[in-house]
């Protein structure tokens, strides 16, 4: 029967790392695309999907060794542990790093501009990564399980499991509520001071006197809303654009915390009842779903961001072209990698004048 489960549970974990690796490529190839797409926040975007497309073909396969089925040193076993905590942990920061670069670019949209460069935006990319690296290798310094599981961790064998190796203690109180769930509570701020901004922006450009002595005169916006058109000016275009790109960020974030909050729980269970609380089928329904929330972002932005949508398209029929042996590209394809602005989910200034479809 545990055989048959693990069966089942290998198959199903490289049928996730496919998906993970095949998706978040596809992001990285499409941001390379296309210019438009070559701005900070999709700096973070790119940083998240490399994330992403590490644990698919790093932490997934390690994942499956770890799994008691193969007997190493104390301390390898700890390493290739710890390599998925960092993985994950540089995708709580990509997070992070995008929720503040879109507070950003609502609050102080006049100075974004000199603050969010693309070498700034690496920059933070690089920090990100330098500190999960810190905070996921973390027990390589102490904080393990190797005294109470062995008395000679440089020599002895072990079967190697994650939680025979890992602490407990780290793992919910500094991974998940310090690492984890302080970051998400930030998140979860950020955003909800972005929207309240973006709403009461958009409500008194509404408003009949609201933006008309401050936009005068300025190109309107023809925006489908429910079926219906109506005009709008440069700024509600702009604001609408922010709000409509923000609520596809938040979703990545709501999946990010569903696909891992159960597998956390089940450590927080196990650390105060013990392994009988939690059955193994669980853990390893727990572990897919954790490591299946790198395969959903790219499907995210194919379905929420049109500009990322459109690069998907351009690569496919590229991909298509080469297999019948057509070396060169159509106009079409010719006209989307131009970058000219018709999506509805870049990030432009206030005065751009495309019209934007909800």
């Amino acid at each position: 029967s545990s055989s048959m489960a693990w069966l089942a549970y290998t198959m199903l974990e490289i049928l996730v790392a496919m998906a993970c690796c095949f998706g978040n490529v596809l992001v990285m190839w499409a941001v390379h695309l296309r210019r438009s797409l070559r701005q900070p926040t999709f700096c973070f975007v790119v940083s998240l999907a490399i994330a992403d497309f590490l644990v698919g073909s790093v932490a997934v396969p390690l994942a499956v060794l770890v799994d008691g089925w193969i007997q190493t040193s104390f301390h390898i076993c700890l390493l290739v542990s710890c390599i998925v905590l960092v993985l994950t942990q540089a995708s709580v920061l990509s997070l992070l790093a995008i929720a503040v670069d879109r507070y950003l670019r609502v609050s102080i949209p006049l100075r974004y501009r000199e603050i969010a460069t693309q070498r700034h935006s690496w920059s933070v990319v690089a920090v990100c990564w330098l500190l999960s690296c810190v905070l996921g290798f973390t027990p390589l310094f102490g904080w393990h399980n190797g005294h109470a599981l062995i008395h000679d961790a440089n020599s002895t064998l072990i079967h190697c499991t994650f939680l025979s190796v890992i602490s407990l203690p780290y793992m919910v109180y500094f991974n998940y509520l310090g690492c984890i769930m302080c970051p998400l509570v930030a998140m979860t701020i950020l955003y909800a001071l972005v929207f309240h901004s973006l709403w009461t922006r958009l409500h008194k450009e509404a408003e009949p006197n609201g933006g008309r002595a401050k936009f005068c005169g300025r190109e309107k916006h023809r925006v489908t809303l429910g079926g219906a058109e109506m005009g709008v000016t440069d700024s509600q275009a702009f604001l609408m654009r922010e709000k409509r790109l923000a609520l596809s960020l938040v979703l990545v974030l709501l999946l990010f915390a569903g696909c891992w909050m159960p597998l956390h729980l089940m450590n927080c269970a196990v650390l105060a009842f013990g392994y009988q609380a939690v059955p193994q089928w669980m853990f390893y329904a727990g572990i897919l779903l954790s490591h299946a929330n790198s395969a959903v972002n790219p499907v995210v932005y194919a379905m929420r961001v049109q500009k990322i949508r459109e690069a998907y398209t351009e690569i496919w029929n590229q991909c298509v072209s080469c297999l019948r042996g057509q070396g060169g590209s159509t106009p079409r394809q010719r006209t989307l990698s131009g970058g000219h602005n018709t999506g509805s989910d870049h990030i432009t200034t206030p005065t751009h004048t495309g019209a934007i479809t909800t």
